[in-house]
């Protein structure tokens, strides 16, 4: 009976590059969420839905790293992690195998002691470590917040790994335990909020992100200038044209390459993976737009969809 489901909302937060966005497209079962080995890849709050017909339905909330915000861009992204913590009945901490906790992550574990709800502490990256030393972690983490006679903000503790899968099951479980009983806020087969032409400009950035040197990637922003189907003999195709934004000159040579060489890489990557998500032929145009400053540009930021 459905009066016997559970359904919520589930905050994933951590620091940047800790495994959020794998996390949550490894729990869901499909890509919904854009992973690199960069700082501020996820910028928006993402919503990425899991049902289990004899469990429920677990709205997943990607966020930002969290970090000391350097600009406005940076300040919104900080705010998507307070409304997600604000409006959510669990919080994930995802946290990196680590003995050594520093400053920043006990100040994370203080705003959670007052979130007034369950925290469960994942413990990611496991499988970079040998087994002998998940122990030790899990007990790192309980004796720095529960000495001195600090309440512990954890109710549970999970280690796993998000690349491999191990461990997830076991997360899924406590997920369950911990939502409230409640009715499905989405469609069974739903399995994000995000409009098609948000995805795509985040797997066109994703790929941008994969090829471009660190200095780069933090100033792009991807715009979906135009979407549209086009019969052509008897068979159909997108038609999607799509502008990359950077800050400087500079780099747009960087980003567009010689001889157009990086953007044929990027849009031959992106177009590959928007037709794996389509289901259909895709035709992609890249332009890129120099926007200086658009980080710090309030009428820019809300421009770009921030």
């Amino acid at each position: 009976m459905e009066e016997k489901l559970k359904s919520g909302f589930v905050a994933v937060i951590g620091r940047p590059n800790v495994g959020k966005s794998t996390l949550i497209n490894r729990l869901v079962g499909q890509k919904i969420a854009i992973t690199a080995n960069k700082p501020q890849t996820t910028r928006n709050r993402i919503r990425a839905i899991y049902t289990d017909e004899n469990k429920g339905q677990a709205v997943f909330l990607d966020t930002p790293g969290i970090h000391k915000a350097k600009n406005k861009l940076g300040k919104f992204m900080m705010e998507q992690v307070d409304s997600a913590m604000a409006d959510c009945d669990i919080i994930l901490w995802i946290v990196e195998p680590d003995k050594t906790i520093g400053p920043g992550d006990e100040r994370i574990a203080g705003r959670l002691l007052d979130a007034g709800m369950p925290v469960i502490l994942v413990i990611n990256k496991t499988d970079t470590i040998g087994h002998d030393e998940v122990l030790p972690v899990i007990a790192a983490w309980q004796r720095i917040f529960g000495m001195e006679g600090q309440k512990n903000p954890f109710c549970e503790i999970v280690p796993i790994s998000a690349r491999s899968g191990s461990g997830c099951d076991i997360l899924m479980d406590q997920v369950f335990a911990y939502l409230p009983y409640g009715p499905m806020y989405y469609d069974a087969d739903e399995v994000t909020d995000q409009p098609m032409r948000v995805i795509v400009a985040e797997i066109i950035r994703e790929k941008a992100l994969h090829a471009l040197r660190d200095e780069v990637p933090h100033g792009i922003a991807v715009v979906v200038d135009e979407m549209k189907w086009r019969d052509r003999q008897n068979e159909g195709i997108y038609d999607i044209s799509a502008t990359l934004v950077c800050e400087r000159e500079t780099h747009k040579g960087i980003i567009i390459g010689k001889g157009g060489s990086m953007l044929k890489k990027i849009g031959t990557n992106a177009r590959y993976e928007i037709e794996k998500e389509l289901s259909e032929k895709v035709n992609l145009k890249l332009f890129v737009k120099v926007r200086e400053n658009w980080r710090d540009s309030d009428t820019l930021l809300k421009n770009l969809g921030y």
